[in-house]
């Protein structure tokens, strides 16, 4: 079964304040294939973070295609707690507003069978955030 793994991360200066998002995906030889990175707007951390994911799995099946996802091994890594343990079922989703980002990545994670979440240290996460930066800086200019 063929590997992929997707780097997420989403940034926000300021809580809330101008945001952007970083995405990575990485083959199974660790090389990567794409980088993304995606000005937000005024936006909080944790919705700047779903936002990442979101847009990861979206680009997933755009690059993949629907029947091969169904046999394609998937890790998303993100350095975000609160993302990794909601989306694993271990955490609560109190706020409205990442209640209906968890529901369209949830709605968007249905298609994918072997996907699985994984929590890293930020130092792991090196460069989805230097992306994320990058979108930020990138509008600023």
């Amino acid at each position: 079964m063929q590997h992929f793994t997707i780097h997420i991360d989403g940034s926000s200066r300021g809580n809330p304040g101008p945001a952007g998002l970083g995405v990575l995906f990485v083959n199974e030889n660790n090389e990567i294939i794409k980088e993304y990175f995606q000005f937000l707007g005024q936006k909080t951390n944790n919705e700047a973070e779903y936002l990442s994911l979101i847009f990861g799995l979206k680009k997933a099946k755009l690059l993949l295609g629907k029947k091969k996802i169904k046999n394609v091994s998937i890790e998303i890594r993100s350095d975000s707690e609160l993302l990794v343990k909601q989306m694993n079922g271990h955490y609560k989703i109190k706020e409205p507003n990442i209640q209906k980002l968890f529901l369209e990545a949830w709605n968007l994670k249905i298609d994918f069978p072997n996907l699985k979440f994984i929590l890293i240290p930020r130092e792991e996460n090196k460069q989805a955030d230097k992306l994320s930066n990058l979108a930020y800086e990138t509008h600023r200019s």
